[in-house]
C-alpha cells in the first residue's frame, strides 16, 4: 500500500562540549534542537529517482527502498529545512532520519528506532565515509547525548532552566580540514586536546549539579583552547566576545570550526534573546534559542 504523499520530520543538534577532543578519545556532549527541524515529503512520480551516492538525501531515500524492496517503485521528494548546511547542526543526519521516515510513511509502514538509526547510519558512512554516529544519534534524541569514541553513548538529563543561543557566523564549516589541521600539529595540541577533555567533565558533572556558572566558565575556557589549536575564526571570536559582554554566563564556537556556529549560555530568557539581538547585529546571520 502506498499513499498520495509520505511525511517525515527529524530536529537538529549542536555540540555543546568536547569537538576535537572527543577524536581523541575524550568525551562530547550533543544536544538535541528540538524547535529546528526539517521535513521530507515523498509522493508519486512516472520516474524513478536518480541517485546520486554522494548525496545525503539519495542515499537515505535508497536505503529506505532497499530495506523495503521498493527500489524500482519510481517516487520524488521535497525537501524543506530550517537547518543551515556545513553549519555543525547535524543537517545531514537530520534530512536521512527525515527522508527515511517519509519513504516508510509513504508506504505505509512503520519503523523503529534501531532500525531507522541503521538505516539513517549506513545513508551516512555512504556519504560521510566515517561518521561518528553522533549526529544521529541526537537528532533522534529528545534527551542531551554524551558520546566517547569506541566506548559509546548515553543519555543526560537536561533541566537547568537556562537558555542557550545558537548563532550562525554565515560561513561554511569544514570539520575535515580542521580536524586535519589539528592534527599535523598534534603533538603541540595535545595539553589543549587533554583539557577539553577535563572541562568537559566538568560540565557534565555541572548539569547534574545545576551549576549553570560553573558551565559557563567551563564553555568559556573551551574557546581559549580551540583558539589555540587554530580551529576558530575571527567572526566567531568577536561573537563569543559579544556574548561574554552583554551578560552570558559562558560562550564558545561549537562544531568542527573554521566557520560554522557559536553558543551562549543565558541565565533566562530575557538574557537569551538580549544576547540573540546583540548578535544579529554583531553580523551573525541567524540566531535561535533552546531551552535547557
Amino acid at each position: 500500500m502506498t499513499k498520495k504523499i509520505g511525511v517525515g520530520k527529524a530536529h537538529s543538534k549542536i555540540i555543546w562540549m568536547g569537538e576535537h577532543s572527543v577524536v581523541y578519545g575524550y568525551p562530547a556532549i550533543a544536544i538535541p534542537l528540538k524547535g529546528i527541524e526539517v521535513e521530507c515529503c515523498i509522493y508519486p512520480a512516472k520516474e524513478k529517482i536518480t541517485f546520486d551516492f554522494y548525496d545525503t538525501v539519495s542515499t537515505a531515500i535508497y536505503s529506505a527502498l532497499e530495506y523495503l524492496n521498493h527500489t524500482d517503485i519510481p517516487i520524488s521528494c521535497a525537501i524543506r529545512s530550517e537547518i543551515p548546511q556545513k553549519r555543525g547542526m547535524g543537517s545531514s543526519a537530520a534530512v536521512s532520519i527525515a527522508a527515511i521516515r517519509a519513504v516508510f510513511d509513504y508506504f505505509e509502514q512503520s519503523i523503529d528506532r534501531q532500525t531507522l538509526e541503521i538505516l539513517v547510519n549506513k545513508a551516512e558512512i555512504i556519504a560521510h565515509s566515517n561518521p561518528s554516529g553522533l549526529d544521529a544519534k541526537t537528532c533522534l534524541s529528545d534527551q542531551a547525548i554524551t558520546f566517547i569514541r569506541n566506548i559509546g553513548f548515553n543519555t543526560l538529563d537536561l533541566d537547568l532552566g537556562a537558555y542557550l543561543v545558537i548563532a550562525d557566523t554565515g560561513i561554511y564549516g569544514n570539520t575535515r580540514e580542521a580536524v586535519e589541521k589539528v592534527a599535523q600539529t598534534e603533538e603541540a595540541n595535545l595539553p589543549h586536546l587533554a583539557a577539553l577533555g577535563d572541562l568537559t567533565e566538568i560540565v557534565q558533572k555541572a548539569i547534574q549539579d545545576k551549576a549553570i556558572d560553573t558551565i559557563g566558565q567551563m564553555m568559556t575556557k573551551a574557546h581559549s583552547h580551540l583558539q589555540a589549536i587554530g580551529v576558530s575564526v575571527d567572526l566567531s571570536d568577536q561573537l563569543v566576545a559579544l556574548a561574554l559582554k552583554n551578560g552570558a554566563l559562558g560562550a564558545k564556537m561549537s562544531g568542527g570550526g573554521l566557520g560554522g556556529c557559536i553558543i551562549a549560555l543565558a541565565s533566562d530568557q530575557a538574557d537569551a534573546e538580549h544576547i540573540s539581538h546583540v548578535l544579529k547585529e554583531g553580523g551573525a546571520v541567524q540566531t535561535w534559542i533552546e531551552k535547557l
